[in-house]
């Protein structure tokens, strides 16, 4: 009896060795057709209610981080869709986000530090090839974004010619490829505040922020059927700002917690790495701390606060606390520190926020 229980035991372990085996392919061809047929050609904004959908394609900064991507933020208002700058990796996980990029009406840029920027000449092959353009991506910058742009270009000018020549004039559209700059400057401190996009019940405002030395550096808000966002773009602490952003409902906002990049340049420095420490007692005087965005949500009267450009970006939950530090103390709103593949959705008239992870 035992002899023959071990024999099944020992075939059944054969059988079941094999199926895994050669199995493993077929549950494999399964799985991928299944992603296949729900991701491909599917629009996957199609649930969405009509209103502002805000993707956060990019919540990190310059310091290496393999689970954030440059500072970059997407927006839907309706069906027309915008993106405001473009870190490196953005590109990519707006992609797996699920942005229409055939929706794409324009693109933004705060200012012109390369870790905002580094990421366009992707944009532009995208909006091109993937959004099917045959018209040049319109590119909404202050002074320099010409000369960016032309650069980006130049850089991909080889690479249209191969697609071109691969996919042939009718998918590759010549007249697509690359981006056509529209300037924005505020000649004197009337025009502060200024729209400086516009189309039936979407307003894209901007406003001068202080980023100094950088020349030039923007805060956006986006208004449409009653909702509303902000995004501050880099900047110090600024009370204009929260002007600016009055009754907003989410205001997305750039953090640099002092104290942990303080206690990041001390370990460089006594490590010897000068330059580096440097730079980490630099950058504190050119950003806003956790607890500055929160006042200017709360002087805003903002219905929630999102911190995104984290400097550093917390590594882990239990660090979460560390970098907002009191921020919580002064925003009486929702309060959340930004991750990659986040999505903040605000239905068209009504007063609901929806947080989302599409990643």
């Amino acid at each position: 009896m035992n002899k023959r229980l071990t024999f099944v035991l020992v075939l059944i372990a054969i059988v079941g060795g094999i199926l895994f085996i050669f199995g493993q392919r077929w549950i494999g061809e399964r799985a991928f057709e299944t992603a296949v047929d729900r991701r491909a050609g599917v629009d996957q904004t199609a649930q969405l209610p009509d209103g502002l959908h805000v993707y956060v394609c990019g919540s990190g900064s310059p310091m290496t981080d393999a689970k954030r991507a440059g500072p970059c933020l997407a927006v839907l208002a309706g069906r027309q869709g915008f993106v405001f700058d473009t870190g490196s990796g953005s590109v990519r996980k707006l992609g797996a986000m699920g942005f229409p990029f055939e929706r794409l009406d324009a693109a933004f840029l705060t200012h012109l530090h390369s870790d905002h920027l580094d990421g366009l000449g992707e944009l532009m092959l995208q909006a091109w090839i993937a959004g099917g353009r045959d018209t040049p991506l319109p590119i909404y910058g202050p002074p320099g974004t010409d000369r960016v742009v032309d650069g980006f270009m130049q850089a991909y000018e080889i690479d249209r010619g191969y697609r071109i020549a691969h996919h042939g004039p009718e998918v590759a559209r010549p007249g697509g490829f690359g981006g056509e700059v529209r300037l924005i400057d505020f000649p004197n401190e009337e025009r502060a505040d200024d729209i400086v996009f516009r189309d039936d019940d979407i307003v894209i405002r901007a406003l001068p922020v202080n980023h100094a030395p950088v020349d030039n550096s923007y805060a956006f808000r986006i208004e449409y059927k009653g909702r509303s966002v902000v995004i501050s773009g880099d900047t110090k602490y600024l009370p204009a700002l929260a002007r600016f952003a009055e009754g907003a409902d989410v205001i997305f906002h750039e953090a640099l917690n002092p104290q942990m990049v303080g206690k990041l340049g001390e370990t460089l420095a006594a490590r010897g790495n000068a330059d580096a420490a440097r730079i980490m007692a630099d950058i504190p005087d050119y950003h806003t701390s956790p607890e500055d965005a929160a006042r200017i949500a709360q002087t805003a009267g903002a219905k929630a606060l999102v911190l995104y450009h984290l400097v550093p970006a917390p590594p882990a939950r239990l660090i979460e606390q560390v970098f907002l530090g009191d921020a919580a103390d002064q925003f009486d709103g929702e309060l959340e520190l930004a991750e990659d593949g986040m999505m903040v959705s605000l239905p068209a008239n009504s007063e609901q926020v929806d947080f989302d992870q599409l990643l």
